[in-house]
């Protein structure tokens, strides 16, 4: 897919994009290259996909809020720690820092059960984020991710959604829960960059 299929970000849902809004990001896919069938467990095995790390510093010109909510069972399974979590999203966070950019929070989801509020395509790592950051409005938000749960978790709240490219099997195009294909994390900062800064 090529940048020019992405230029139309004004049709009705992002006609009022301002610097007021909120970024909501999946990790794994996304920001990061996934571990096929199995977890990321500890910052060594952690490594960012090509250009998801400088679009961290063009977002931070564009959002008010950037968030990453992430589901992370591997730790309700047991495969790996906490800790082992809380050191990857340190890693996360001061590269990023390093970058020019900026995380206002990374969110996760510990548990293994699909019922549980806070697992994606579930709502509650939104709330929480809204919940700690008021100014947050869904309205004004953009969810991106690489599965149609993710891509649920942002229209349940009424967020605009983006959805990446990544090793998963791709949705047909058009489909009801997604608003924009792209083909990477920086592709989309590209096309913000150039249409709004």
């Amino acid at each position: 897919m090529q940048i020019h299929q992405l230029i139309d970000f004004n049709h009705g849902f992002l006609s009022q994009f301002d610097t007021t809004w909120s970024l909501f990001l999946d990790r794994d896919g996304v920001i990061n290259d996934e571990v096929e069938d199995d977890y990321v467990r500890n910052w060594e095995s952690f490594r960012f996909l090509e250009g998801s790390l400088a679009s961290f510093p063009i977002f931070a010109k564009l959002f008010a809020h950037i968030f990453i909510v992430t589901n992370q069972k591997g730790v309700g399974k047991g495969l790996m720690s906490e800790n082992d979590l809380i050191k990857i999203n340190e890693g996360i966070e001061a590269s990023v820092n390093k970058e020019g950019g900026f995380i206002n929070k990374i969110y996760y989801c510990t548990a293994t059960e699909n019922t549980a509020p806070c697992r994606k395509p579930n709502n509650g790592m939104a709330l929480q984020a809204q919940r700690d950051f008021p100014n947050t409005i869904f309205s004004r938000s953009i969810m991106i991710g690489n599965t149609l749960s993710d891509m649920q978790f942002g229209k349940s709240v009424g967020m605009t959604t983006v959805f990446v490219a990544s090793k998963k099997p791709k949705p047909e195009q058009p489909h009801p829960l997604i608003d924009i294909f792209s083909p990477d994390l920086i592709t989309v900062a590209k096309v913000l960059q150039k249409k709004y800064l």
